[in-house]
């Protein structure tokens, strides 16, 4: 290992793209502080990992993958860090070999890695205090594309917490409430991450359609970044009532945001929606939806939906499964119901005012709506056979005479291509944005086409 005057770190991260730019911005942070960044494979002094806490199996793999990390790794401190340290640090300080459990506000105290690596025995140091009523809110970006750690597109965080309350939800125990970072502040990253070299920016958060600061909304923010150098950029996730006229139209106006949304339904039925604590009807879901459609061109619309919610009787998964085939979805995200302690709906199974979904039975409601996903995903990516699409390049490979790359649409699709050597090579096409002719859809459902320019 290295001197301890300059300590090396390496990360992993589990779950969301919020998780992946605060663990580039913490090692962006601990790098200006004298830490060399590092990677699992090639060894280092401390080695983090980001934890995911959004199911049962997200905490399982977190707690496989930290005792796989301690057991390969034996002279490098692991440390835990985030969502699920943040709701059960009890159980991660308990797993033999980890040095440190930060919650989701300690994380970002660089001067608390340099302390556990300074302790060479006794338990696991936890660091994890109250978040709920914080107004504290961390920076989180990509590093720049130039380091090893980088990627071809960037996140950058731009809200964090949720005051929704859904009753499955632990998001508000984890990471606290609504709260945003300054326009400015963002604006001035956004030209930092596109200097370095990415073409592609995703907005993330929690709950980002919630984003108010200095007087500024999302829609507001958007127009902002239309400044910035880059060729997209991308919003993650956004909740179905803020999906308003004001946002569809900026973006309808925009060549820079990218035509996509993922919009979290959950259920297709009312009834279930008003126990999930939702703020919308399935009225309310389709007209927004539907606007979106009309209003943006080729917009590649996400959905998400839990499967099996308890109490979801055999007549809401038909209205729901009724209701998802008739919107115009790109694709769908299935989640098997997971119940979460600390939650009202953990309260309610608890007093027996809700009943769990028999396994067999939500394994099968799952499978439909998996499947349901697969013809919407195939559907809509036939629609762009035969049609010229940019794409951001982000893989490249050479193979005898030719280049095959691949990379994502500004709808998201991914696109496998091939092109003749030439004057071209892999390297020069990564990171590029260039335009592929569509021909054929895989057996994956992903697209496949040949370079033009």
């Amino acid at each position: 290992m290295h001197a301890m005057n300059s300590p090396s770190i390496a990360a992993i991260t589990l779950g969301c793209k919020l998780n992946y730019s605060e663990t580039s911005a913490i090692l962006d942070h601990l790098s200006a502080e004298g830490w060399r960044l590092s990677s699992v494979k090639t060894g280092a002094d401390m080695v983090i990992v980001h934890t995911c806490a959004v199911t049962n199996q997200a905490e399982q793999k977190c707690r496989q993958k930290i005792r796989q990390i301690i057991k390969r790794n034996p002279r490098s401190a692991v440390v835990a860090i985030g969502c699920y340290a943040q709701l059960q640090p009890q159980v991660l300080s308990g797993i033999e070999g980890l040095r440190g459990v930060f919650g989701s506000n300690d994380k970002f105290r660089t001067d608390l890695y340099r302390k556990v690596l300074n302790t060479k025995t006794g338990a696991a140091f936890v660091a994890v205090s109250d978040i709920g009523c914080t107004q504290e809110i961390h920076s989180g970006y990509s590093l720049p594309a130039h380091c090893p750690t980088g990627r071809t597109r960037a996140f950058l965080k731009i809200q964090d917490g949720c005051d929704y309350g859904c009753s499955y939800c632990t998001i508000p125990l984890s990471r606290g409430r609504s709260r945003s970072l300054p326009p400015s502040m963002l604006v001035d990253r956004a030209h930092v991450l596109a200097a370095s070299g990415y073409r592609e920016i995703v907005l993330t958060g929690v709950n980002i359609g919630d984003y108010r600061s200095d007087g500024t909304g999302l829609a507001g923010l958007l127009e902002r970044f239309e400044t910035v150098a880059v060729e997209r950029i991308r919003i993650s996730s956004i909740e179905p009532d803020v999906l308003d006229d004001t946002l569809l139209d900026v973006v309808a106006r925009s060549e820079k945001i990218a035509p996509h949304f993922h919009v979290p339904l959950q259920s297709g039925s009312d009834g279930i929606l008003r126990a999930m604590r939702r703020r919308y009807t399935t009225a309310d879901y389709r007209e927004r939806i539907l606007r979106a459609a009309e209003t943006i061109a080729d917009c590649a619309l996400g959905i998400d939906v839990i499967a099996g919610y308890p109490g979801e009787s055999t007549g809401d998964f038909q209205k729901m499964y009724a209701f998802l085939d008739d919107l115009p979805a790109a694709y769908l995200h299935v989640f098997a119901c997971s119940l979460r302690p600390g939650t009202p709906l953990a309260r309610q199974i608890a007093a027996g005012e809700r009943r769990a979904i028999a396994g067999k039975e939500l394994v099968r409601r799952s499978r439909l709506l998996i499947e349901l996903g697969e013809r919407k995903k195939a559907a809509f990516s036939a629609r762009f056979i035969g049609s010229q699409c940019g794409i951001l390049v982000e893989e490249c490979a050479e193979e005898n005479r030719s280049i095959r790359f691949n990379g994502y649409t500004s709808s998201y699709l991914h696109v496998t291509a091939t092109a003749e050597k030439g004057a071209l090579n892999a390297e020069a096409l990564k990171g590029r944005v260039v335009q592929v002719f569509i021909e054929r859809m895989g057996d994956d459902l992903n697209l496949q086409g040949r370079l033009l320019f």
